[in-house]
């Protein structure tokens, strides 16, 4: 009878000890891993970039961040759509692929209000081609490649337009179509297609005018393979770019200062050698 006892006991005893050790500890609200009192939880940012430069730029800054308790996950996209689509949704926390004219177009067009939180870098727009190599040498009735999206379309006309290739009606800038051409003394032909298409559409026209995070992916170097290039002044700054319910937490915003460090500036310019070219 002692010993039933005593096992009776010692097993409560050891319920009783068990319950107070297993405690079950809850996820922190992210708002408040900043406060006082308690211990940080790691937070993880979901982040969409293109392949290049912006995902290698997100992995240079990954270490830095995961010091400050922020684990930085980045998605790789290949399109200009779906890191909006899914930031709206808020599958992505933040997304860096874009300049404000297409962040400015896209809103309109899809009834969203992304917002734009630092400019990082410029990728100055390019001609490329396979069986030219000097601008001047484009014959009558060649085609030229452009980007079938409003905002860098006109950003292509544009820079064909300053090079004399091509003259478009007064006041157009940048929103160009090829309908606003007025002079086209080689009588050039257009063909339009999706970003990430032209570096394979090359062979097949005379001239492709591509954007540089998809000359970088197709081993161009626009400092050196583009015909014509935009200068360093230009204004399509690709920016970190979140959502207004975010856009001011403390985890965007150590990415954005981050984004904007000395050193983030140094590893583009040594990285990219002019191809890229740091925006603050």
């Amino acid at each position: 009878m002692k010993k039933w006892a005593v096992s009776i006991l010692s097993t409560v005893l050891a319920l009783s000890l068990a319950a107070c050790g297993s405690k079950t500890e809850t996820a922190p609200n992210p708002a408040n891993s900043g406060s006082d009192g308690g211990e940080k939880k790691e937070i993880t940012l979901k982040v969409g970039a293109s392949p290049v430069p912006h995902a290698e730029i997100l992995k240079f800054i990954q270490p830095k961040l995961k010091e400050q308790g922020i684990n930085l996950e980045i998605k790789e996209f290949t399109d200009y759509v779906q890191p909006n689509v899914q930031l709206n949704e808020q599958q992505l926390d933040a997304n860096f692929f874009q300049h404000i004219p297409y962040l400015e177009q896209f809103n309109k067009d899809q009834n969203m209000n992304l917002v734009p939180v630092v400019p990082v870098h410029i990728e100055p727009f390019g001609a490329y081609s396979k069986k030219i190599k000097k601008i001047d040498e484009l014959a009558n009735g060649a085609t030229i490649a452009l980007p079938n999206d409003p905002t860098n379309n006109g950003r292509a006309l544009a820079l064909l337009e300053k090079n004399g290739l091509i003259k478009l009606k007064d006041g157009v800038g940048i929103k160009g179509t090829v309908k606003d051409i007025v002079e086209n003394k080689k009588n050039l032909q257009f063909k339009e297609v999706e970003a990430a298409m032209l570096p394979r559409v090359l062979e097949e026209v005379d001239l492709a005018m591509i954007n540089t995070n998809y000359a970088l992916e197709a081993k161009l170097v626009p400092t050196k393979d583009a015909l014509i290039i935009e200068d360093k002044e230009s204004p399509y700054a690709n920016y970190l770019v979140a959502r207004p319910d975010n856009k001011d937490s403390e985890a965007i915003q150590k990415l954005a200062k981050e984004l904007n460090s000395p050193d983030v500036k140094k590893f583009i310019e040594d990285t990219y050698k002019g191809a890229v070219v740091p925006a603050f």
